[in-house]
C-alpha cells in the first residue's frame, strides 16, 4: 500500500497545510467581514435552489 515514508509525508502535509489555512483565514478575517458582508444569503439561496432542484426531481420521478 503506502510507505512509512509516504504516510510519515503524507500527515506532515496534512498538518502543515491545515496549519497554513487558519493562518490565512485570520489574517484576511477582516477583510472579509468587509468586502463580503451578504455572501451568507447567496450561499443560503444557492443551497436552497439545489434542494428545490433535488426535491422536484423525487416528485416528478
Amino acid at each position: 500500500m503506502f510507505s512509512t515514508g509516504q504516510l510519515v509525508f503524507g500527515i506532515l502535509f496534512a498538518i502543515v497545510f491545515i496549519i497554513a489555512l487558519i493562518y490565512a483565514y485570520r489574517k484576511d478575517s477582516k477583510l472579509h467581514r468587509k468586502y463580503y458582508k451578504g455572501s451568507v444569503w447567496i450561499l443560503i439561496a444557492f443551497i436552497s435552489f439545489l434542494l428545490m432542484i433535488a426535491a422536484i426531481k423525487f416528485i416528478f420521478i
